[in-house]
């Protein structure tokens, strides 16, 4: 049945406003296909918002975003907003909108694509079938804990409720019960209380709630190393704030490239902020050769999770995989001189759309 979906677009800095522009026609492609009606309302965040408003996230995003449907953004920060001693960053309106949106659990899928293998630096081998998802805590831990700083020390406060890490946990077994049925919980209990206090929760909401996921424990540490050497081994991967923030920019070296993955923000309404997990790239910035699989993979997501659009959200997926196989790189996988535009990427998904 068609629908109609209001959709906020948060462009955001560096190249999100490339990536974003090039995915709009992708899910206007999919709207007119299927008979559906998307608006799409574009805000600020970020740099561009402290530029403009002097916060990085205005009230009136904020206000758009909890009435939407769904958020599409790109992203935000660049060297012009750099400065560890300001007291205003780009990277407070992420934290402040996943906040102000109930978004406790980001969904980073992982799963290689065969004509992307070359462009990693693990062996081919060990990418073979590999499929995980890395759910993310986003509200709690060290990034939101108290801070203080003088000339002499400094501090971060890491702190975590029983609730923050029931949710999380629910949500990352319920995944992995409609997967390979295996969930990996990676805390750092040999160390942190913190961690201890994570473990013990989700040892109880396992036993309790979720007898027939199989679930493993692993410290950070160890995981970083087992992601790499033997990323087959795990389905379902769940872990708090900061160790989820590193742990999925490594797996992104397993598809070859930040530009194929794509992450969802989610909570216990269907609202949720889509992205690439990627950052701004300044450095590429206003070139028009930034990678938009992962962003158009993101809109996939959120036809999946925010929509409802199953068949429309695998499409897309399909449209990715098969411009992947014919090879349609963007410079961040194409050999020398072989590289098409961010346009021409997102043009071959539209036709394989057709």
């Amino acid at each position: 049945m068609p629908i109609h979906a209001d959709i906020v677009v948060l462009p955001g800095d560096g190249i999100g406003t490339e990536i974003v522009a090039a995915t709009l026609p992708v899910l206007e492609a999919i709207a007119h296909r299927h008979g559906h009606r998307f608006g799409f309302h574009e805000h600020d965040i970020g740099g561009i918002a402290i530029d403009r408003h002097g916060v990085p996230l205005p009230a009136a995003t904020l206000e758009a975003a909890q009435k939407a449907d769904a958020v599409l953004l790109g992203a935000v920060g660049g060297p012009k907003w750099s400065d560890p001693n300001a007291k205003v960053r780009p990277e407070q309106g992420l934290l402040a909108i996943r906040k102000g949106l109930g978004l406790f659990a980001n969904v980073r899928p992982v799963r290689p694509h065969r004509a992307a293998l070359g462009a990693s630096p693990i062996k081919s081998e060990l990418l073979e079938g590999v499929d995980i998802v890395v759910v993310r805590e986003l509200t709690g831990g060290i990034y939101f804990g108290d801070k203080t700083r003088s000339d002499s020390d400094a501090s971060d406060l890491c702190r975590y409720t029983v609730v923050e890490i029931e949710r999380v946990v629910r949500s990352a077994a319920a995944l992995a019960r409609t997967r390979r049925g295996h969930l990996t919980s990676v805390d750092k209990a040999n160390v942190l209380e913190t961690s201890r206090l994570w473990r013990d929760v989700t040892n109880r909401v396992m036993r309790e709630e979720f007898p027939d996921v199989t679930l493993e424990h692993q410290l950070v540490d160890s995981m970083a190393m087992h992601l790499l050497s033997k990323p087959r081994a795990y389905d379902v991967i769940v872990t708090e704030n900061m160790f989820g923030d590193i742990l999925t920019d490594e797996a992104s070296m397993l598809a070859g490239s930040l530009g194929l993955l794509a992450s969802a923000s989610l909570g216990d309404g269907k609202v949720g902020i889509y992205e690439p997990i990627h950052g701004s790239a300044p450095d590429i910035a206003g070139k028009g050769i930034a990678n938009p699989y992962a962003t158009i993979l993101s809109a996939a997501m959120l036809l999946r999770h925010s929509l409802g659009l199953e068949a429309e959200a695998a499409s897309i997926e399909a449209a990715v995989s098969d411009a992947l196989d014919a090879k349609v790189f963007t410079a961040d996988l194409a050999a020398p001189g072989q590289a098409v535009s961010t346009t021409q990427a997102a043009q071959a998904v539209i036709e394989r759309l057709a």
